[in-house]
């Protein structure tokens, strides 16, 4: 486990999280898309980042996932997960925080948020500035310098499981740390 830039307020904030926000491509999935002969694209899931969805739920924090990928190739995955929050085809996630924050009926607050790629900037910048933030430890540069944690799993193997149990760890931590 590394942290950067870790908030002094960091167990205070983690315990506010309702919901996480995840890029798919790159943090659900080692970011390659695996083509066959008929043209279908696959994508592999780590059943590891799965618990650590089911264990965000049974806490009362809910997934959400915000991706610029077409509904089809992740629809499935978020039905078996059960997430009640998907938002596909978005380009400018920073754009998209406005919806997020009405669809969900929460705060920014009340948000945290993973992703690896230079298109999460924005939206991890805006969510770093009062929630919690973090990247795979294979996510690029700019983002790693960007969140308050940077998990030792690379997209795809276990990064989303890891910060989930950053998250609840910190939601354990005593009173007078809060």
């Amino acid at each position: 486990m590394v942290t950067r830039r870790c908030p002094s307020d960091a167990a205070r904030r983690a315990m506010r999280i309702a919901l996480v926000l995840t890029d798919n491509d790159g943090v659900l999935t080692d970011g390659v898309v695996h083509v066959a002969a008929t043209g279908e694209l696959t994508k592999a899931y780590s059943v590891r980042d799965g618990m650590g969805v089911e264990r965000l739920r049974e806490r009362g924090i809910a997934t959400g996932v915000l991706t610029r990928e077409p509904p089809d190739l992740i629809a499935p995955r978020a039905a078996k997960l059960a997430l009640r929050h998907l938002w596909t085809g978005v380009r400018d996630k920073h754009a998209q925080l406005g919806r997020i924050l009405d669809d969900t009926g929460l705060g920014l607050d009340q948000l945290a948020g993973i992703g690896d790629d230079v298109n999460d900037l924005a939206i991890l910048e805006a969510i770093g500035e009062v929630g919690l933030t973090a990247a795979p430890a294979d996510a690029m540069p700019a983002v790693r310098d960007t969140v308050h944690y940077i998990c030792d799993a690379p997209g795809g193997r276990g990064a989303f499981r890891e910060f989930a149990e950053w998250l609840l760890h910190l939601r354990t931590q005593p009173e007078g740390l809060r």
